[in-house]
């Protein structure tokens, strides 16, 4: 009796596949809770073209972009760290924020560089586990400090004569070690809990540029309903809470300001908050469409683009926006650029 070869693989194929299934949805088998293969699994990212001169493109202009976030934030850090009218707790939160912005690209845009030149590289189960920790950490981090800045902002227009008594340094350093704390607390059950799930086969390719959480819900064999809802509770807390903490803020804020009598002033007190603003309308715009979006709903590419935006986009304004509309971070940098020109010049 004679096999070909080819049927024996196949067969081969299907036994496992159907053991691998059978086991993931056997809820009460006593082996399910531990079936993630986490030693073997690994993920791939997709492409984002298989064109070499748009793939070298992409890399130019991410690439770019890194480094002006990189650079942009830095100088914002520098600019408050070495000059002492900075010294506020406004600028205090600032520097917090462009910290943040290069910690959180420096945990994505590496890894998506690496991907788009040359062959895919792929990502172990726990490298994976540990970007998504940091990426959820981080952003989750940056969404609790814009609403600290908004309420920087309301007591420094509306309690103008209070300020210095309520936003102490104390007070302010704490509500940057909260914030972390708070995203912490967040991050560490969430990602434990979507890398408990059972993930079938050696390589599973992600339809993202980064181990985000919905794509990695896609690819598990089990059921996903207890994981997605705790998503959707992070994401409450994380987006809509705050985002509605801003709001408020900004009204009052904005009744102060139509209360002012000079139009010079209305105007400045509008320039300082409407850079805020166009940060915050951005990042929690963009994170409510990708989180909010029943799975089934949500194109195929559609939240790796709107990624694209708060892991880019977002960063970059914020030392753009700061700078170019903040008169004291400009002639902060204007003093530094003039003194090292002077030193040159001796």
């Amino acid at each position: 009796m004679k096999f070909r070869v080819p049927d024996i693989i196949k067969d081969i194929q299907e036994q496992d596949l159907t053991f691998c299934f059978s086991l993931a949805g056997n809820k009460s088998s006593p082996g399910t809770m531990h079936f993630n293969h986490s030693g073997t699994t690994e993920f791939i990212f997709r492409m984002f073209t298989s064109s070499p001169k748009i793939q070298a493109l992409l890399f130019s202009l991410f690439l770019f972009l890194y480094a002006m976030i990189l650079c942009g934030n830095t100088a914002i850090i520098w600019a408050v760290c070495t000059h002492t009218y900075l010294h506020t707790p406004m600028y205090f939160f600032l520097s917090n924020l462009s910290f943040l912005e290069i910690c959180y690209t420096t945990t994505l845009v590496p890894l998506l560089l690496a991907n788009i030149i040359g062959a895919r590289k792929p990502i172990s189960f726990a490298g994976c586990a540990t970007q998504m920790f940091f990426f959820v950490t981080l952003g989750s981090t940056d969404c609790f400090l814009l609403t600290v800045m908004a309420y920087d902002r309301y007591v420094a227009i509306c309690h103008p004569l209070h300020y210095s008594l309520i936003m102490t340094q104390q007070l302010c350093t704490n509500m940057v070690a909260g914030s972390l704390s708070l995203a912490l607390f967040l991050a560490l059950p969430l990602t434990s809990l979507v890398f408990t799930l059972p993930f079938c086969g050696h390589f599973q390719e992600i339809n993202h540029f980064f181990c985000d959480v919905p794509p990695i819900l896609h690819l598990a064999c089990a059921d996903t309903h207890v994981p997605q809802a705790v998503l959707y509770v992070v994401s409450i807390l994380v987006l809509t809470i705050p985002f509605l903490l801003i709001c408020i803020s900004y009204i009052f804020i904005t009744t102060t300001i139509l209360r002012i009598p000079s139009a010079e002033g209305r105007q400045r007190a509008f320039s300082t908050c409407s850079s805020h603003l166009t940060v915050v309308l951005l990042q929690y715009g963009c994170g409510s469409l990708v989180y909010f979006r029943p799975p089934s709903s949500t194109p195929a590419d559609e939240g790796r683009q709107l990624a694209l935006v708060y892991t880019f986009v977002t960063p970059l304004l914020n030392p753009l926006i700061y700078t170019l509309r903040n008169k004291d971070v400009k002639n902060a940098l204007k003093k530094a650029v003039s003194k090292k020109a002077a030193t040159e010049n001796l």
